[in-house]
């Protein structure tokens, strides 16, 4: 099977556009950052639990969610929380 880098790429950005897109309508009703950041965290909880990465980027995700404590998954929140928020800024 021939992976179409484009569209692995087109994945991510798509993946990225969406959570993008849920962190700005949870600061647009007033959730602060920390609240945020801890409904990120019980959602990597559950996704490196039961779903199937769909690319690399996700995959990468998934297994630097599992090699860490909750230290590491909460920095990891954070700074994937930060990314969605410049992604929509710029």
């Amino acid at each position: 099977m021939e992976i179409n880098q484009s569209e692995t790429i087109s994945d991510w950005e798509k993946w990225k556009g969406t959570l993008s897109k849920a962190v700005s309508f949870a600061e647009i009703v007033g959730m602060s950052e920390k609240t945020i950041e801890k409904i990120g965290f019980r959602m990597g909880n559950m996704l490196s639990a039961g779903i199937d990465p769909e690319n690399r980027e996700q995959r990468l995700l998934q297994e630097l969610w599992k090699v860490g404590d909750d230290n590491d998954r909460a920095v990891l929140t954070k700074m994937i929380v930060k990314m969605l928020q410049t992604d929509v800024r710029h």
